[in-house]
């Protein structure tokens, strides 16, 4: 028997328990894993509310790095021993050991280690998508990142600064703000003091810029389209304050002909070829000193619910791991 967090029903924090759990042997196609880091993400928020609905009784979490204890038939790219990290489908990461299909794991190199590995994962293929594919973030361009002091906002601030981008961020507190700062951000807006949207114009000298980057939701994207370009994309890629609903496409043309898209990794790296090239262009930039992942915060993982009350209050910076 092995350990695990499970919910059994959707709802606070609460739902999530620590428990054992049979891992069985991995079949065709799959390994079965033994982790050494879990990453925590908004995500799991949503499957363990029901906003992204799972089968019940389900274990949480998409991300996490440890080595290969055992392989299934067919499986050719990977051996026993194997230190590995994983982002993505199907969830379940929050355990000790799991079985998993591996043409979603990724080797990772001795010059990374487990920690880092599960706390980069996850946000960065989702930087990587969001500044070079999403948008292709050039130099010379003003982009808007809200949360720029959170685990996807920390890395982008520095993989954009390193492309020669300006980099505009929004933060909720003057702690956030030097954070945000100390990793690239060139401008930060406590959006608690400030009226964003203002600022963004004065910044730009009323000019606006040609993406908003918006994990925050309902709360922000109107402000957010109001920041834009004519003809600028507005990339909402998360709803920590809520889902973005009944929205009139008319406003689109009324702002100026703005685009507006809802990506998401799963998406972007649905094919093993672009999931090997993201990672591979995310694990150069970790290597290279380029992106530094910060990790703000660490829980055990039979600590799962009071990390999630944390993330959902705002009082996490970088990226949150569980140890085993």
């Amino acid at each position: 028997m092995t350990k695990a967090i499970r919910f059994h029903e959707v709802g606070g924090p609460e739902v999530m328990k620590w428990e054992d759990v049979e891992v069985g042997s991995p079949g065709p196609g799959e390994v079965r894993i033994q982790h050494k880091a879990v990453g925590l993400n908004f995500i799991d928020v949503y499957f363990r509310t029901g906003l992204y609905p799972a089968p019940l009784p389900n274990t949480p979490g998409m991300e996490a790095a440890g080595v290969i204890v055992e392989l299934g038939s067919g499986v050719t790219e990977f051996a026993v021993g194997d230190r590995v990290a994983y982002a993505g489908r199907p969830i379940g990461a929050y355990a000790e050991e799991r079985v998993m299909p591996a043409d979603i794991l990724i080797k990772m190199p001795d010059s990374i280690d487990d920690e880092t590995a599960a706390a980069m994962m996850l946000q960065g293929m989702t930087t990587e998508y969001l500044l070079q594919r999403t948008f292709h973030v050039k130099q010379g361009d003003t982009i808007l990142f809200h949360a720029a002091a959170g685990g996807v906002g920390l890395m982008a601030c520095q993989w954009a600064n390193h492309i020669g981008a300006t980099v505009i961020g929004t933060v909720g507190s003057e702690e956030k703000a030097e954070l945000a700062k100390a990793n690239g951000c060139h401008h930060t807006i406590n959006y608690r003091e400030e009226d964003f949207q203002k600022r963004v114009m004065e910044i730009t000298d009323g000019k606006g810029v040609p993406v908003v980057y918006d994990s925050i939701g309902k709360d922000t994207f109107e402000g957010s389209l109001d920041c834009l370009q004519p003809r600028g994309l507005m990339v909402s890629y998360g709803n920590a304050t809520g889902p973005v609903n009944d929205v009139d496409l008319g406003i689109l043309a009324a702002k100026g002909s703005l685009y507006v898209t809802r990506p998401t990794l799963m998406t972007y790296n649905d094919k093993r070829e672009d999931l090997v090239k993201s990672a591979a262009d995310l694990i150069d930039m970790v290597e290279k000193g380029i992106v530094k992942v910060n990790i703000g915060q660490r829980y055990h993982l039979s600590e799962a619910a009071k990390a999630h009350e944390d993330l959902e209050g705002r009082k996490t910076t970088g990226s949150t791991i569980f140890t085993l």
